[in-house]
Parts: C-alpha cells; sequence; structure tokens
C-alpha cells in the first residue's frame, strides 16, 4: 500500500510587513483551529446578539462564538446571561431551537435541568430509585449540583448590543474597541432602543477572515458592485476615512455620499452601468437621519465575528461563524429604532434588499469569496497582494488603499506568532 507524502505546514511571509498574505492562511485547517483559540476562544470579546431579541424573561437565543454553540438568555431579573450550549452531563448540545422562551432548559437525553442563569437545578434519580426497600444507584454523596452547572461566559452589553468572552480575565469591552472605533460604535447605538425586522442566513464556502477583509476593502465596492457605483451610494470619489483602533484588529469605512455624476474614474470601470434603471425608485428614497452626524455610510469591523452596517437608512449586524477554515455561516440582523415612523421602517425593510444572501450588492460578495477560496486552495503556496496605497499600516482620508486589511493581518501575526 503506497501513502501520500506529508509535507510539512510552514506559514511564509515574504516579508515582515504583511501586504501579502500567505494562501495557506486561508487553507490550513491546524492553523484554522489555532485562530479559534487565540481569537474566539481567548482574550477578544465576540458578538452574540441584541438586547431586543430577548425582550422578556425566559426568552433565550442560540447562537455561536467561533465553532462553539452557545445560549443568550435572560432571567426572571432582567439580567442577561450567555453559557455554553453543552450539557454539563455527557456533552450533548442540549438547545436546538434557534429562538423562543422557557422556564428552564432541560437537556434531553438525561433531563438534566438548568435555569436561566446557567446553573444545574435537577439531576433524575439524583438519591437513586428504591425498590422491595433498598436504595440502587443515585449520585455520590459529595455530588453538588452547583458544581456542575454550564460553562458561563464573561458578559458586555453596550447601546443594547451583547458581547461575550470564554476568558473572564478579557480587558474591558470599552478598551477592546478603543476610543476611536467605540466612537463610532455610539454613534448606531446611542442608547434608543432597538427594535428587530428580520434575519437572513446563508452558508459562504470560504474562510471567515475574508469577510473581514471583505468589509475592510474600500478598493472593491465601486469596481465589484454595479448597484453601488450606478446609483453613487459607494464610490471612490465619495468623501471618506478609513480608521483603526491603536492594535489594527477594528475599522470603520466612513463614507458621505456625493452627487451621481458621470465622473471620469465612475464611468470607465466596467460595473458602471449608464443605462441601468429602477422599477421601484423607492429603493433610492433615502431620508438623512440627525444621529448620521454628516456620513451617510459607516461599515465596521469588530474582530474577529462582526460587522456592523450602516448604509444610508439601512442597519444591521452581520454576525460571522467558522464552519472549518474553508467555510462560515453569515448571519444577518436587520434591526430599526423604537421611535421609527412606520414609513422609516418600511425604509429600512426595503433598503435591506440591497443586502444579505440574494442582496443586490451582497450576493456579489458571496460569490468573490467563494471563487477566492478556490484559488487558494489550487495554490495554497502562492500568497495575495494587498498594496494599494503602499505596504504601511495607517489611517486615511480616502479609500484608494488596502492599508485595513494590511492592518488586520499585523494584528493576526502579532497573537498567531506569539509564544
Amino acid at each position: 500500500m503506497t501513502t501520500q507524502p506529508v509535507f510539512p505546514i510552514e506559514l511564509y511571509w515574504e516579508s515582515e510587513k504583511t501586504s501579502r498574505i500567505p494562501f495557506m492562511a486561508y487553507t490550513d485547517e491546524a492553523l484554522h483551529k489555532k485562530e479559534l483559540q487565540r481569537f474566539f476562544y481567548e482574550k477578544h470579546w465576540c458578538y452574540v446578539g441584541l438586547e431586543a431579541e430577548i425582550p422578556n424573561p425566559g426568552d433565550f437565543k442560540r447562537t455561536a462564538i467561533g465553532e462553539r454553540s452557545v445560549v443568550m438568555s435572560r432571567d426572571e431579573e432582567g439580567a442577561i446571561h450567555v453559557f455554553e450550549n453543552v450539557c454539563a452531563h455527557r456533552g450533548m448540545q442540549f438547545c436546538r431551537e434557534r429562538h423562543g422562551n422557557k422556564k428552564e432548559f432541560v437537556c434531553p437525553y438525561h433531563q438534566w435541568n438548568y435555569t436561566l442563569k446557567g446553573d444545574l437545578q435537577g439531576v433524575p434519580f439524583r438519591r437513586g430509585v428504591k425498590q422491595d426497600g433498598k436504595v440502587h444507584g443515585g449520585m455520590p454523596a459529595d455530588f453538588k449540583t452547583e458544581e456542575h452547572g454550564l460553562n458561563k461566559l464573561k458578559v458586555a452589553s453596550r447601546g443594547g448590543v451583547v458581547f461575550a468572552s470564554f476568558d473572564h480575565e478579557v480587558e474591558s469591552f470599552e478598551d477592546f474597541l478603543g476610543p476611536d472605533i467605540l466612537h463610532y460604535f455610539d454613534r448606531l447605538f446611542d442608547g434608543r432602543k432597538l427594535t428587530i425586522l428580520g434575519y437572513s442566513r446563508q452558508r459562504i464556502p470560504g474562510n471567515w477572515k475574508l469577510m473581514q477583509e471583505n468589509i475592510k476593502d474600500p478598493y472593491h465596492p465601486g469596481l465589484l458592485h454595479t448597484w453601488f457605483v450606478t446609483f453613487g451610494l459607494w464610490r471612490a470619489d465619495n468623501k471618506s476615512e478609513l480608521k483603526m483602533d491603536a492594535r489594527s484588529r477594528h475599522a470603520a469605512m466612513i463614507s458621505t455620499r456625493g452627487n451621481a455624476g458621470k465622473a471620469a474614474q465612475v464611468t470607465q470601470v466596467s460595473s458602471f452601468k449608464e443605462s441601468m434603471q429602477l422599477k421601484d425608485p423607492r429603493f433610492l428614497d433615502i431620508v438623512p437621519e440627525p444621529w448620521w452626524g454628516g456620513p451617510t455610510a459607516v461599515m465596521m469591523t469588530l474582530f474577529p465575528s462582526l460587522i456592523l452596517q450602516q448604509q444610508v437608512n439601512s442597519v444591521s449586524t452581520r454576525h460571522i461563524q467558522p464552519v472549518g477554515h474553508d467555510a462560515f455561516d453569515f448571519v444577518w440582523t436587520h434591526f430599526g429604532f423604537e421611535d421609527d415612523t412606520e414609513e422609516m421602517t418600511q425604509r429600512r425593510l426595503r433598503q435591506a434588499n440591497l443586502f444579505g444572501p440574494a442582496g443586490f450588492v451582497s450576493a456579489d460578495d458571496g460569490e468573490v469569496i467563494e471563487f477566492s477560496q478556490q484559488g487558494f486552495e489550487q495554490k495554497p503556496y502562492h500568497r495575495t497582494l494587498a498594496e494599494l496605497g503602499g505596504r504601511e499600516v495607517e489611517n486615511t482620508d480616502h479609500m484608494v488603499t488596502e492599508t485595513l486589511i494590511r492592518g488586520m493581518y499585523r494584528y493576526w501575526r502579532e497573537v498567531m506568532e506569539a509564544a
């Protein structure tokens, strides 16, 4: 019997800079498992959901952090808890529903029973079964329910958005974001009560980092997305800024819509379709909102798992949930604000059709990520090139750069190459 040769796995960077990213960063399963540990399970805050998704005592949501299933619940006193969806008895993922309301969580395998806080409160046959005057079985005399609750995560909630961490020594959420990114987070989540408008889900056959890169990449929107460039929502000639936190892991792309004039640099790209017309012009029924403070679009990436979208009147969270090294689930939560008028709610819903799995814009992103992953797998010892705007990492006042991608991989190397 012959065996296939085993090649040593070595991630090769061409220099200390991060403008040339090895394909193997997207294709190696062992590297992916290390990423999960270092970015999702240690020293990071990860998105879980919105408080508005669990407004009442007993409400819960099942979601994921990295590749671990977790449950967010609201207890009888109104406090929010996040715990791992793994029974303390035999390890079963006991919660199967995505959303619901319960008085308690019961594992169907052996009926171990947990409170809304994740505490173990009931064990069948704990004291054995009495038969013919004799007690059979039961748990050991020193068994204590308080020592066998669910694995509880540290929770942080700000502006109605819930984050959690497996690492109870993690820095504060505010320090994790840093002042510049926190400013734009608070711009969107400014204390107004949120309302849930709907969800969409898709599985994209590509490495999870590619979606973070995609939203850190202002190079592609005016080239790939016909909708953006033709109707002027996001173009390279719009007034813009790119900002990062001090460690370059999080970023905000800030753009102010200009006139949809036919500037030369726009009409010369193939994605511009001069003849394109809308059958329903209400898609461009855009109403400025006071909280914008100028920018018409701010796209934030909170590393590792979250994208926050404000694209004119459409607002949503986008949650990245890895599934192996070559796929991820992408969950969109479209929301509005409790004080929105009915007209604004309909406007947000209408504009949400630009995004999501079949969105006029976002369908393009899912497709190019899939094709990129195919290229990486075909040629794993090659590298990408992210050198638009140079090889350095810096904030800019324009979008003709790939600095945010270089910044993300500077942070990636800092964490992944640490002892």
